[in-house]
C-alpha cells in the first residue's frame, strides 16, 4: 500500500521538479541575457548626414584604451546666431543612422549637434552594451564637447528619445550646469517598463533580477536645470502617460509637450510646426528668464 502511494507521487513529483527547473531557468536567462531585451544595436549604418546636404566631421572618441565611439559633428550653419549645442542620446534601436533625420531636424532649429553611438552600436567599439556602459559614453561625449570642442556647459542642450531620455536624465544629474534637458517618449523606469510591457515576468522575483534599472523617475526630482518633456498620446511603446509622472516629479522650470494621437517615433513628423515652436519656445524661455540668464551664442568651432 504504501508502495502503491509512493509511485503514485512519481508523476506530480516530476511535473513539479521540472516546473521548477523551467523556472529557474527562465530566472537565469532573464538575468544573465537582460542586456538583450533593452539593447537592439546594429553596426550598419545607412544614413549619415550627406544625405541630408549637411556639413560634418566624423568624430571617434576613446573610452577606454582599447574601446572608441563614433559620433557625427555637425556644426550650426550660422553658428553666431546659434541657440547652442545639441548632445543627441538616441534609443536603444539600430545606431545614429537611423537618428540622421531628426538631427537633421534639430539642426535647423540653429543649433549644432553631435549624435554618436554608444558601445556596440554602429562603427562604435566595444562589447555589447549595458546601463553602466552607456553612462559612461554619455558622460565621455559631454567631455568631448567641454573640453575638446570647448563650449561651455550653459550652451549645451541634452536630448534624450526614449532610452536616451534616460540616459540624458542620467548625465544631467552630474551636469546641473547644462542649458536644459529636452526628453523625448521616454519611461519612468525599467521596472516600470516590465510592468506595462512584460506583465507576465511578474511571476519572476523581478526587483531582485533586474540589474539595468534606468530608474529617471528616482533621480528627475532632484534636477535643477530647465526640463521639456514631450510625448506621443497614442505611443504604444512607452505609454504618455510615464512622461505626464515625471512631469509631475519633476521640479521647475519644466514643460508637458503632448502630442495627440502620435506613437513612439513620429511626434516631431506628425506635430510638424507645433512641435519646433515647442523647442524654440523652451530656449527662449530660458534665455529670457532672469534665473536662467542669456547665455553665449558661441557653440565650439
Amino acid at each position: 500500500m504504501q508502495v502503491d502511494f509512493l509511485r503514485s507521487l512519481k508523476g506530480p513529483i516530476a511535473v513539479g521538479l521540472l516546473l521548477a527547473i523551467a523556472y529557474l531557468s527562465v530566472g537565469f536567462l532573464l538575468w544573465w541575457r537582460q542586456t538583450r531585451f533593452i539593447f537592439y544595436p546594429s553596426p550598419t549604418i545607412t544614413q549619415t548626414p550627406a544625405d541630408f546636404q549637411l556639413s560634418y566631421e566624423e568624430v571617434w572618441l576613446n573610452v577606454t584604451e582599447r574601446e572608441r565611439l563614433h559620433g557625427w559633428w555637425i556644426p550650426a550653419a550660422n553658428p553666431e546666431t546659434s541657440p547652442g549645442t545639441i548632445l543627441y542620446l538616441h534609443g536603444n534601436g539600430i545606431n545614429i543612422g537611423a537618428n540622421v533625420n531628426h538631427s537633421y531636424r534639430l539642426h535647423s532649429l540653429g543649433f549644432s549637434v553631435f549624435v554618436f553611438d554608444y558601445r556596440g552600436y554602429g562603427w562604435s567599439e566595444g562589447a555589447f552594451p549595458s546601463e553602466q556602459s552607456v553612462y559612461q559614453d554619455a558622460q565621455r561625449a559631454w567631455e568631448y564637447l567641454v573640453n575638446e570642442r570647448q563650449i561651455e556647459p550653459s550652451q549645451i542642450y541634452l536630448y534624450g528619445h526614449s532610452l536616451g531620455g534616460a540616459i540624458a536624465i542620467e548625465l544631467a544629474t552630474h551636469q546641473p550646469d547644462a542649458a536644459g534637458l529636452i526628453v523625448e517618449s521616454s519611461f519612468t523606469s525599467l521596472r516600470d517598463m516590465v510592468d506595462y510591457q512584460y506583465p507576465i515576468f511578474n511571476l519572476l522575483p523581478v526587483d531582485w533580477l533586474l540589474t539595468n534599472r534606468f530608474d529617471s523617475k528616482s533621480k528627475v526630482r532632484s534636477l535643477s536645470l530647465p526640463l521639456l518633456l514631450i510625448h506621443g498620446t497614442g505611443d504604444l511603446t512607452v505609454p504618455a502617460e510615464m512622461s505626464q509622472r515625471l512631469y509631475e516629479i519633476a521640479s521647475p522650470p519644466k514643460k508637458l509637450f503632448l502630442v495627440p494621437d502620435a506613437d513612439h517615433t513620429n511626434v516631431a513628423s506628425l506635430s510638424g510646426e507645433s512641435y519646433l515652436q515647442t523647442i524654440r519656445n523652451f530656449i527662449e524661455s530660458q534665455e529670457k528668464s532672469s534665473e536662467f540668464p542669456v547665455r553665449k551664442k558661441g557653440v565650439g568651432s
